[in-house]
């Protein structure tokens, strides 16, 4: 009976778990020096430059930490991704198209387009409120000018927004030379300073909203009718309330508007070509980057970057400011293209297009979410980062400072005079410069194509850097700003400005067919209202609810969906 209890397992004990213990201890070190090993790889400093590579982990800020699958991956893939240092072989069609000297901007009304003295009338008079930032104020701007014309009315210097999110007191004259846009506009549209006096009395204009994309025909059935029995009308909220289709000489109209009478104070453009010769003096030539990856806009586009609760907290705090914007669904937004590339998918971009590390980045941003170690990657692939804080001094920047339209206006100054403008959003800011660097030579302009780049960068380490970086290239093709991108009477006008640009050989382009395409932009933009948008397409902004400037002011136009009042959508719109 003894002997039976005492079990063979018994017997084995004292030899069978000293067996097994030094192994399992050993896979146990094993294991954890290989997690220690990973960890110290993926939080330690990129790679010196070696033999002219470097070796680029994903970005790692610290909301990514909690992330660990991500994390894994990263550290697993990056020993296979090496990315050069330096550039490619293309050397100067990397910096300007060959086709660009074959076109030239051409905004010279025609014939048919009557004087201003011929057609405006003496007892009209538009006054005009803006809305936004610097940019999309100037789109407001523009299209005011038009609907004076389209009027046969004398336009007075527009009031800019100066109560949004970008609380900036800066009234026109402190941003734009008013002579210049006075004289300029001449033979187009009678400008004036400020109303006269009727009669000795001051008048009281009429104020009223028009929908978006207003037609001509529009403004002839909604406002001219009040127009000719008030006799002074302002528009509020005006931004992108005149048609993106127009005829061939109110595009014209936009364009000399645009490019030519809109000019900054003296001020601003000494400031500004200062940052552009410090820029030059530094490399000959440089990138603008309009980076747009602060809190706000990611808050507004709804996309996730993986910081986990942290982020989706910070962010959505942020967001609550759109009371009108629809539940988020960031994998959507990211799959569609709707996302701002990281600050490390930039400078990856910009490197796989073949841009070497030598290159100077001026880089056009406020506060990046993040902070510094969101930045570091992009900073690492190009240590020639600049920006107006890095260029000029306090003192220089100090009258400039406490007026966020007038730094703003020196990022637009440096990114439309740079050899190579790069956005990475598609809002005003970018529409505006891209069209205006088309209607001057077509300068090379780069728009990420973010829904084809979305896949490509979230599986990148599973392959070569020589294939990741042909596949940009593929990519890219038809979003580098070469001329003819776009066909004729497609995209926003602003960025595309075709009426205003002609072909030195074949004479005149994107007009084969403009009358066809004026009757099919009517047909969709006569009854169109804020509903219209794509709020993907906009940037962000401070948005409040629609407000009512005086008890005339028409209500006609509010979006109704379901039966229920949503706020208009323009103060989503930024630079």
């Amino acid at each position: 009976m003894g002997s039976r209890r005492r079990r063979p397992h018994h017997h084995h004990g004292p030899w069978l778990v000293p067996a097994v213990a030094p192994a399992a201890a050993a896979f146990a070190a094993a294991g954890l020096l290989l997690v220690v090993v990973a960890f110290h790889c993926f939080l330690s400093p990129p790679l010196g430059d070696g033999g002219g590579a470097r070796v680029v982990r994903r970005p790692n800020p610290p909301f990514l930490l909690n992330k660990p699958a991500e994390v894994a991956r990263s550290v697993i893939g990056a020993v296979d991704f090496t990315v050069p240092s330096g550039g490619s072989k293309l050397g100067e069609e990397l910096w300007e198209s060959k086709a660009a000297g074959n076109f030239f901007g051409c905004s010279k009304a025609t014939k048919q387009f009557a004087d201003a003295k011929a057609v405006t009338k003496s007892d009209r008079y538009l006054m005009i409120a803006t809305s936004g930032g610097l940019n999309q104020q100037r789109t407001g701007i523009i299209d005011a000018v038009v609907a004076a014309r389209i009027l046969n009315a004398t336009l007075v210097i527009p009031k800019l927004d100066e109560e949004s999110f970008w609380n900036d007191a800066s009234d026109f004259a402190e941003i734009f030379d008013v002579d210049s846009f006075i004289y300029s506009l001449s033979n187009d549209v009678k400008v004036i300073r400020q109303l006269p006096d009727m009669n000795g009395k001051k008048l009281s204009p009429y104020k009223m909203r028009i929908p978006r994309k207003c037609t001509p025909k529009c403004y002839e059935n909604r406002v001219l009718p009040a127009l000719l029995k008030k006799h002074v009308v302002q528009l509020t909220k005006f931004d992108y309330r005149v048609s993106n289709r127009l005829e061939t000489d109110l595009q014209k109209l936009r364009c000399r508007v645009n490019y030519h009478a809109l000019q900054f104070t003296d001020p601003i453009l000494r400031m500004g070509q200062l940052l552009v010769q410090r820029m030059k003096a530094k490399s000959g030539r440089f990138i603008a980057l309009h980076l747009r990856f602060e809190p706000d806009m990611l808050a507004f586009s709804g996309c996730y970057y993986g910081g986990g609760d942290i982020e989706r907290r910070e962010l959505g705090e942020i967001r609550k400011r759109w009371k009108s914007l629809h539940a988020s669904n960031p994998d959507r937004e990211r799959r569609h293209g709707k996302c701002p590339l990281t600050p490390e998918e930039v400078g990856l971009m910009l490197r796989a297009l073949g841009f070497g590390k030598d290159v100077h980045l001026y880089v056009a941003s406020g506060d990046v979410y993040g902070g510094e170690e969101t930045l570091a990657p992009l900073k690492a692939l190009f240590p020639n980062f600049h920006s107006k804080e890095t260029l000029a001094s306090k003192e220089e920047l100090a009258p400039f400072l406490p007026y966020s339209s007038r730094m703003a206006a020196l990022d637009f100054i440096v990114c439309d005079r740079s050899d190579v403008f790069m956005t990475n959003n598609n809002g005003n800011m970018a529409r505006m410069l891209a069209g205006r660097r088309r209607y001057f030579g077509h300068r090379r302009t780069i728009r990420p194509n973010a829904k084809k780049l979305y896949s490509l960068f979230l599986n990148r380490t599973s392959m070569s850097w020589d294939t990741f970086a042909s596949k940009v290239l593929t990519f890219q093709k038809g979003f580098m700003g070469e001329p003819n991108e776009i066909k004729p009477g497609r995209g926003e006008f602003h960025e595309h400005p075709m009426d205003c640009i002609c072909a030195k050989s074949k004479g005149k382009i994107g007009q084969s067919r403009p009358h066809q395409i004026k009757r099919a932009g009517e047909a969709a933009e006569n009854h169109s209202s804020d509903g219209d948008l794509d709020w993907r397409d906009l940037d962000y902004g401070e948005h409040t609810p629609l407000g009512r400037d005086s008890s005339n002011e028409s209500e006609s136009d509010d979006i109704r969906v379901g039966g229920s009042d949503i706020p208009e959508l323009e103060d989503m719109m930024s630079d």
